[in-house]
């Protein structure tokens, strides 16, 4: 409600800032450009204000001689890979442009397109790994996505040159909370305008418009050309699109707010339980129709109500761990992974054919992604049907290209499903019986050389430890009775456990993310 309050101050304020609040936010740009050789990072997120903030930082270096103009300046954009499409063409399309004027007006601005690991996408972790949709109590996201690649660019800065000064487009009007912490960080500024990132040692923030409000950014951004030949009309005409007016900042640090409600964020984000702002940029523009299967895929994937049932009632590395008498569930089960692969795969296929032409490349799971998903399936969680090609060239209707897989030669999908008719013939109530069965057979096969028989049967004890239970009914009075016996011999254990007086599955989500 405080933050609510603080948008209805910013509009009432009106505009700020004038010709000459602007001529001298440059001039002191240009000065501490001047003074020393830290090179610059500037975030760029597409959005308003970290347009604004470029915007100002380039139109301040254009007024200096070009021998003057040797610094660096480093423009980061991150990628999670999952954002919005409309957005994610918007910034490349900028990012190229600020690239050739750079180069026409000798000024040292280079870009960079930051993408997480490979490994640790949010497709390798949801669809992979299994990992339940990133909500308030368990945000996975965040850290992997976009907080690491920004570290990782910056720390290899700093190992270069020492120092580097972060320029970010935050603003104190944004909300109670981030007006708070800037002010926090002002009082421990190291020298004028530059504060500390708690985060990252020998990092230094300048934040230009931090006492700017929303009607001074558009002010300025309608007022003043852009200086890298992009219309700024045409993100105007973005914002309207939508009915939420934020952007998601560049991301520093764990624990900051939430991207959910931003409109420059991504189309799974699930922080928020409905996403009104792509709900009416298609409402806003029939030409944004087709991403209508995306906005219902999400919703599809990010229904609180059924997850629970979507969902192994183990932890991801086997264990059961619980509260309110009853077991935290963990990763998504097979069938789940592999039906929300099948639906990104007919999306993607469906747009690429018939969305717009500027999206018929368009790749909402990138082949790298596909082939760490296979391995993760084949290898880590030892489904040997491999059914990951079958999915994909099921639906895409060509060959999966994984030209470094080496296929288990001894057990494959026919075996798979000969396992599977028998112990399902054998053992029809037990629920972990198959994965026990399956588990146990890739653990022996691929230890078949003296050097992999290190530690077999530590995995193998490991692996009937996770599926001797005959379901969860069964896993859960297990895991009461173990809690008991240490609460009956004084050791520690989970009082929470035998607690009946709440009953909510989703407390779940309180542990803690390392948990998973």
């Amino acid at each position: 409600m405080a933050e609510k309050s603080v948008s209805c101050e910013v509009n009432k304020q009106g505009v700020t800032i004038n010709k000459d609040t602007i001529n001298g936010l440059m001039e002191t740009i240009r000065n501490l450009y001047l003074c020393d050789d830290i090179p610059w990072v500037i975030g760029y997120s597409g959005g308003k204000d970290s347009t604004a903030t470029l915007q100002l930082v380039w139109l301040a270096l254009l007024e200096l001689p070009r021998e003057q103009v040797k610094k660096t300046i480093h423009i980061i954009n991150t990628d999670t890979m999952v954002e919005s499409p409309v957005i994610s063409k918007w910034v490349q399309k900028s990012l190229k442009t600020m690239e050739e004027a750079a180069n026409e007006q000798g000024l040292p601005f280079v870009t960079h397109r930051l993408t997480p690991a490979m490994d640790n996408t949010f497709w390798v972790n949801f669809i992979g790994r299994g990992y339940p949709f990133p909500r308030k109590k368990l945000r996975w996201c965040t850290d992997r996505l976009k907080i690491q690649p920004v570290n990782t660019f910056v720390k290899d800065k700093i190992a270069e040159h020492g120092e580097i000064i972060m320029v970010i487009g935050t603003r104190k009007a944004e909300s109670v909370r981030r007006a708070k912490t800037m002010a926090y960080y002002e009082k421990r500024r190291v020298r004028e305008l530059l504060s500390p990132n708690q985060a990252m040692v020998n990092e230094l923030v300048f934040s230009p418009l931090e006492d700017w409000n929303d009607n001074d950014v558009w002010v300025f951004l309608m007022q003043y050309k852009n200086p890298w030949g992009y219309p700024n009309k045409e993100l105007l005409t973005l914002y309207k699109g939508a009915t939420a007016d934020n952007e998601c900042p560049m991301m520093m640090e764990k624990g900051l707010p939430s991207c959910g409600k931003s409109r420059f964020g991504c189309w799974v984000c699930t922080m928020v339980a409905q996403d009104k702002s792509m709900e009416a940029m298609i409402l806003n523009d029939e030409e944004k129709a087709w991403m209508t299967p995306l906005l219902e895929f999400r919703n599809k994937f990010g229904n609180e109500e059924l997850d629970r049932n979507r969902r192994s009632f183990r932890k991801m590395a086997g264990y059961l761990q619980g509260s309110y008498k009853q077991l935290h569930h963990g990763p998504y089960k097979k069938e789940v992974r592999e039906e929300w692969l099948r639906d990104l795969l007919t999306i993607q296929k469906d747009i690429n054919e018939n969305g717009p032409e500027e999206f018929s490349d368009l790749e909402l799971i990138t082949m790298p992604e596909l082939r760490n998903i296979r391995r993760i399936w084949v290898l880590e969680k030892h489904e040997f049907i491999d059914t990951l090609p079958i999915i994909y060239e099921e639906v895409m209707g060509k060959t999966f290209s994984d030209p470094e897989w080496i296929a288990p030669e001894a057990f494959k999908g026919e075996e798979w499903n000969i396992l599977k008719e028998v112990v399902n013939e054998l053992y029809p109530d037990e629920e972990l019986a198959f994965e026990m069965a399956y588990s146990l057979i890739d653990i022996e096969n691929h230890s078949n050389t003296l050097n992999q028989r290190k530690g077999v049967s530590d995995s193998l004890e490991s692996c009937i430890h996770r599926t001797f239970y005959k379901n969860e009914e069964d896993a859960t009075t297990y895991y009461l009775n173990m809690v008991t016996r240490k609460k009956d011999l004084g050791g520690k254990f989970n009082e929470k456990a035998l607690d009946n007086s709440y009953d909510d599955p989703t407390e779940e989500d309180e542990i803690d993310e390392d948990d998973e």
